[in-house]
């Protein structure tokens, strides 16, 4: 596998590839590499290796589907943003409204923690039925008891899907129910996968609770992969009568994690078996490469006005790549930064980053680091550089 060299100059700033031939040890996955090993029926799917932000496979990543109550995964993950920023409390107690009890409690006859009518919960129980119980009205109970109402909430997770990077994401409420419909895609669930892993990691583990009893009523986990599928350990599934069913999950095997979406299947048996297949080729086509070790030179930066022309780019840490096993594949790596630098540099600024780029865009980024401190030149030189860069641009 060889490298292909690009260079764009232009004033103001140096987008630069690796200058050498890294052979095949650098195959970073695509989602068309992966797709010549992975196979799927899934109409949508999406694998994606959070440790070293790599996607391993993408089909349809950005065309939407309605979630269903997968739209749950997505409640959760507001309710624990606002328990993070303090605006709720674990023990805060919610009552429970009559519309709560009957568009989403026992009178609703679809999946319900059993909430009792003008009762009042915590919200870590509530949290339980939401997640456990697949409670709808415990979606709604929470929606009330932070914002007011089911609409006010549906905003605030709007808007914190925007701010995660969920760009092809809106919900009208936080049952999942079609009557105000929302919509996602595989890749913007994944994302919302990792932002729950990173950020709200103390309340991940419920989502794999075996059971929970509520109103002296127990009822099992309700979520359809868990205990499917080995090592599987969050996060749910949904099903809307156009789109279909649609999975997200998240594995820990042998001490990697990864984070699998399918979506547009026909049946919970589909979906159960094309997301076994994905998950499996995570292991079965991919390995995890050290590329660059940290504080291993990676690129140089130009410098304007310093003793020394350039500076080294490193990264502080080992930048590691899930690669494919077998066969050599080509693909782009690229280094960007803004530039040229203007001395004095200190080392160790984070400056650019580093880019593994297939078919479909960026499947792998890394940020670097100056490597050296670099002090201001002489003015004679100075002046050069300046010289320079009035009639000419500056050549990165």
């Amino acid at each position: 596998m060889t490298v292909r060299l690009q260079r764009k100059v232009f004033r103001g700033a140096a987008l630069r590839l690796v200058p050498m031939v890294l052979g095949a040890l650098l195959a970073a996955p695509s989602d068309i590499n992966a797709a010549e090993t992975i196979v799927t029926k899934a109409p949508k799917a999406f694998l994606y290796e959070p440790s070293s932000g790599s996607i391993l496979f993408a089909k349809a990543p950005h065309d939407p589907f309605a979630p269903g109550s997968l739209v749950k995964v997505m409640t959760a993950a507001t309710v624990f943003r606002a328990l993070k920023d303090g605006e709720m409390q674990t023990d805060q107690l919610c009552k429970v409204s009559e519309h709560a009890w009957r568009t989403g409690g026992a009178p609703s006859r679809g999946s319900t923690m059993f909430a009792a009518i003008k009762s009042e919960i915590a919200v870590e129980d509530l949290l339980k039925g939401l997640l456990v119980h697949n409670g709808n009205d415990a979606a709604i109970i929470l929606a009330e008891c932070l914002d007011g109402s089911e609409e006010a909430f549906a905003e605030r997770m709007t808007k914190l899907a925007q701010a995660i990077g969920m760009k092809n994401s809106r919900f009208g409420n936080p049952t999942g129910y079609d009557t105000v419909p929302s919509q996602t895609t595989v890749r913007d669930q994944a994302l919302l996968a990792e932002y729950i892993l990173e950020n709200h990691a103390s309340f991940y583990p419920l989502f794999a609770l075996p059971e929970f009893t509520w109103n002296k009523i127990f009822q099992r986990n309700k979520n359809p992969l868990i205990g499917e599928i080995r090592n599987l350990d969050g996060l749910g599934g949904g099903i809307d009568k156009n789109d279909g069913y649609s999975g997200l999950g998240s594995v820990n095997r042998n001490g990697r994690r990864i984070i699998a979406v399918v979506a547009g299947l026909t049946s919970d048996k589909h979906r159960l078996q094309t997301l076994k297949e994905v998950i499996a080729g995570a292991w079965d086509f991919f390995s995890i490469r050290t590329v660059f070790k940290a504080g291993e030179q990676v690129a140089e930066a130009r410098v304007y006005g310093g003793v020394e022309g350039s500076v080294p780019l490193v990264s502080k840490t080992d930048i590691d790549v899930l690669l494919a096993r077998g066969d050599t594949l080509e693909y782009r790596i690229r280094v960007v930064y803004k530039g040229p630098l203007r001395a004095p540099v200190k080392q160790g600024d984070r400056v650019g980053e580093i880019r593994v780029l297939g078919k479909h865009g960026v499947v792998y980024r890394a940020p670097l680091v100056t490597g050296a401190d670099i002090g201001q030149g002489e003015m004679f030189g100075r002046a050069l550089d300046g010289l320079q860069e009035l009639l000419f641009g500056w050549i990165g």
